[in-house]
């Protein structure tokens, strides 16, 4: 239903919200149309990370000892895919700075859609590809000897939690993309930030082994917490005790991290032009 005030017509929300959603939509197969018209583009999301994982699989690993079910590459995995998703929101600043830079924000604006569509459609089509790429991911660990110890229900809970995570550090760039607004500072800054925060961390090497002053940052940073309860839920057995602590703090931080960056990214695309 619709709302008349005099000559006015003032659509309801329900309405609204169809009209955004079917905007959305066509957005997001805007953006998806360019990853699979260009193979090269798919080929470079993937190669990175499989590159990672034949790395620390076969010219680190025999070198890093762990205390897990199934040795190293089952320790490697959980933080490959964790990185895997949020590396790959490097897209989301690159291209939405293209796209302030070329004009092209400002001329979806002036169309008749739903303003946030611009921004929705781009998360959800990264979202998507993300979800793909760590598909491959767990697919590429394995042929190299990963293995799922603790259940198909935890395996889909691990893949939701990594997709999960990488829409939080999406939103993060969507807010650099576009208050940056240039694609090689886009790209400078991610690498400033999302290495770092990646590697020092509990993806690659037990915390343990780092020094003390380190350890005290690694230990408490979100994607520690994160690599650690996929790690349980994809392992269980000696893990199983930490998985709920771990997956508590990173749910807060997850949140934390919407609502922060939520809005700032809504705001820059508000004033971007």
């Amino acid at each position: 239903m619709t709302a008349i005030s005099g000559s006015a017509w003032t659509p309801s929300l329900g309405y609204r919200i169809r009209w955004g959603a079917n905007d959305t939509l066509a957005l997001t197969k805007r953006s998806l149309l360019v990853w699979f018209r260009v193979p090269a583009y798919i080929f470079f999301s993937v190669i990175q990370p499989v590159i990672f994982v034949l790395l620390f699989r076969f010219v680190f690993g025999g070198a890093i000892p762990v205390n897990v079910p199934g040795g190293y590459v089952n320790f490697l995995m959980p933080g490959i895919i964790a990185q895997t998703a949020a590396f790959a929101t490097f897209g989301t600043a690159i291209v939405l700075a293209q796209e302030l830079k070329k004009g092209t924000i400002d001329r979806l604006k002036s169309m008749p859609i739903a303003r946030s569509a611009v921004l929705t459609g781009r998360l959800v089509a990264d979202t998507i590809r993300m979800f793909v790429t760590i598909l491959i991911i767990v697919g590429v660990g394995y042929a190299v000897g990963f293995r799922f110890l603790n259940g198909a229900g935890w395996a889909v809970a691990m893949v939701v939690l990594a997709t999960v995570f990488g829409v939080a550090i999406a939103c993060i760039s969507a807010f650099t993309g576009l208050a940056i607004g240039d694609e090689e500072a886009v790209q400078s800054f991610g690498l400033i930030w999302l290495f770092p925060l990646t590697f020092v961390s509990s993806a690659f090497v037990p915390i343990a082994t780092m020094p003390g002053w380190l350890q005290a940052f690694a230990s408490h940073q979100p994607v520690t917490f994160v690599i650690n309860t996929m790690r349980a839920m994809a392992l269980g057995g000696p893990l199983e005790p930490t998985l709920w602590p771990n997956l508590w703090r990173s749910l807060i931080w997850l949140a934390g991290i919407f609502i922060v960056f939520l809005p700032l990214a809504v705001r820059a695309y508000r004033r971007a032009s």
